[in-house]
């Protein structure tokens, strides 16, 4: 067993015997696949125990395990690239970190050391590197995950925990990848409140979208938009991602009141819309306002923006029956502008202008 000494973290090797064969990126889908290796560390005694690399497998827990019962579990989620160059990179991992410990603290779990999340992550990732794929529109999705693994009965926060994580060779998020989707307006059902969970990334905000989700996807969508939880009037984000929208040539999205994620993507366009001279506003915009901008072709463009899809367009937006088309169902130039520049800084075409991208070789 190999020891690996980094800045702030021990890390044990389990040697491998047996290794996978690796998909063709033009056959990867998303979530699908996963490597040959994964990250686990347990917290148990009131402090965490040395990390390991091993293989990927499943875990055995007894059924009476806190996870199952009281959706104590938190996540995140990141890509890694191969560039132009040949350069395999993770894009902002120091802000999946931040945004992970924040997650744990709310859900009263216990925070990792600082520089542990990266170290760890990028010691996987770089034993896994020739998992990351190749062609556009493909990277290696990271998914660092804490469970309650306590096994009792009582609502209480568990005394301890699995840290892990898998990593998967994607491809889209949406079948339709980079082009127009359809999205449904959720006005009776809510994710999140503000005051709860909806601000950090834990498994039970997901788990309350899933029905409305299911009647949308019933009905020809591929999302949902929801509104928020008081007056079911002010857009706050999408099923697996946030949003914006191109009203009177401006970039909208949400503001983080707490009962949104405070998206990375979300973040980075922010930053990539003053770069390009693009303005923005967080303000939330009304459904009505929306209805309005899509009918009198004041707000041309709808996109979302998330980890996982990147920026995807939406062309239809169905709210009580009615399929109100955006931009001719086409992809603006607001929407191609960002998603050529994130992706170039991605794939190392466009200048890495903010240091967002961490080299792992």
């Amino acid at each position: 067993m190999e020891m690996i000494q980094r800045p702030h973290i021990n890390l044990e090797i389990d040697e491998i015997d047996q290794f996978k064969v690796k998909p063709n990126d033009d056959e990867l889908r998303f979530g699908a696949t996963f490597t040959d290796r994964m990250l686990l560390r347990e917290y148990k005694n009131s402090e965490w125990q040395t990390g390991r690399i091993i293989k990927h497998q499943n875990f055995s827990l007894p059924p009476e395990t806190i996870v199952f019962h009281y959706g104590q579990e938190i996540f995140e989620g990141q890509k890694a690239f191969t560039q132009e160059s040949g350069k395999k990179v993770i894009f902002r991992l120091d802000e999946n970190a931040k945004r992970f410990k924040k997650s744990a603290e709310r859900m009263v779990m216990p925070t990792l050391e600082e520089g542990y999340f990266e170290e760890s992550i990028r010691r996987l990732v770089e034993m896994e590197k020739d998992w990351i794929p190749k062609k556009r529109g493909t990277a290696l999705y990271i998914r660092p995950c804490m469970i309650a693994t306590e096994p009792a009965l009582g609502v209480h926060a568990s005394t301890e925990y699995y840290f892990f994580t898998i990593l998967s060779p994607s491809g889209p998020y949406f079948a339709e990848g980079f082009a127009p989707t359809k999205i449904k307006v959720e006005d009776k059902y809510v994710r999140a409140v503000v005051g709860g969970t909806g601000a950090v990334k834990a498994g039970g905000n997901y788990a309350a979208s899933l029905y409305a989700a299911k009647i949308a996807q019933e009905e020809g969508y591929s999302q949902v938009l929801w509104l928020d939880a008081h007056e079911h009037q002010y857009v706050e984000e999408v099923g697996a991602m946030n949003i914006a929208f191109v009203l009177d040539d401006v970039v909208y999205t949400a503001p983080l009141g707490g009962s949104i994620l405070p998206g990375i993507t979300r973040k980075s366009v922010l930053q990539l819309c003053d770069d390009l001279g693009i303005k923005t506003k967080e303000v939330a915009l009304s459904i009505d306002t929306i209805i309005e901008g899509i009918k009198t072709g004041n707000l041309t463009e709808v996109f979302g923006i998330g980890t996982a899809a990147s920026i995807a367009p939406v062309g239809v937006l169905g709210y009580h029956e009615e399929n109100l088309v955006i931009n001719d169902n086409k992809i603006g130039d607001v929407t191609q502008r960002l998603y050529d520049e994130l992706l170039g800084i991605q794939y190392g075409s466009i200048e890495d202008r903010h240091g967002w991208i961490l080299p792992i070789e």
